[in-house]
């Protein structure tokens, strides 16, 4: 089922996300800082939103939280131009990408696609979303935090991104035509984290938009 997303017109299309934006956070799992952006795609099917639960899958035993800066696009766009890229951004908002990282660890180790590890349902949650005012300059000084059981587990800001949120909307453009509804989740921060059963999860972009998700497993 197509989904409308939170404080919007549009019904979510794609799901882009971008791995390892984070110098710190590459460098928590040893992974290499890398040279162009990370890209890999997630099902429609994983959205989930405020108020409802990440499903633990009975696949893992490792599910780990991964806050990040989330934006939708409002404009067809092919090709666009870093300087022009902030015109396709609609709406702003906080989201939380999860990963079943025994699973991605696996197929790492097989040099297999981790496309599963990502793609759970309920593995895409993104909060309520507020109108970007075009303000490019904002863009490069974007807070956020991710609370678990009230305690503050991840905290970034988007100046330290390896590569900023035009440069994203850009490089994606160039492979993908970008459609209103596409949804871009572009990378964590350090400090991911093992997620377990009646967990409390409170995100936040602020000035922008809250996320709060339980933790359930499958009964």
């Amino acid at each position: 089922m197509i989904k409308n997303i939170p404080g919007t017109n549009f019904f979510a299309q794609n799901i882009f996300c971008i791995g390892r934006n984070y110098a710190e956070h590459a460098k928590e799992l040893n992974n290499p800082i890398p040279t162009s952006p990370v890209v890999f795609i997630k099902p429609n099917s994983s959205l989930c939103f405020d108020g409802e639960n990440l499903i633990l899958p009975t696949q893992s035993n490792r599910v780990d939280h991964e806050v990040e800066i989330v934006l939708v696009i409002g404009k067809k766009g092919k090709n666009i131009l870093v300087p022009n890229a902030h015109e396709y951004i609609s709406h702003l908002g906080i989201g939380l990408d999860f990963t079943a990282r025994d699973l991605q660890d696996k197929a790492k180790d097989k040099s297999l696609p981790w496309s599963i590890a990502k793609g759970f349902d309920t593995f895409a949650g993104i909060g309520h979303f507020q109108v970007f005012d075009g303000n490019v300059l904002q863009l490069s000084n974007l807070q956020f935090h991710l609370a678990v059981n009230g305690e503050i587990k991840q905290k970034g800001n988007s100046q330290n991104m390896l590569f900023s949120i035009p440069q994203i909307v850009s490089y994606l453009s160039t492979i993908f035509t970008l459609s209103p509804g596409d949804i871009i989740f572009t990378g964590t921060p350090e400090g991911v984290g093992v997620l377990k059963k009646g967990d409390s999860l409170e995100a936040v972009l602020e000035g922008y938009s809250t996320l709060s998700l339980g933790v359930v497993s499958v009964e």
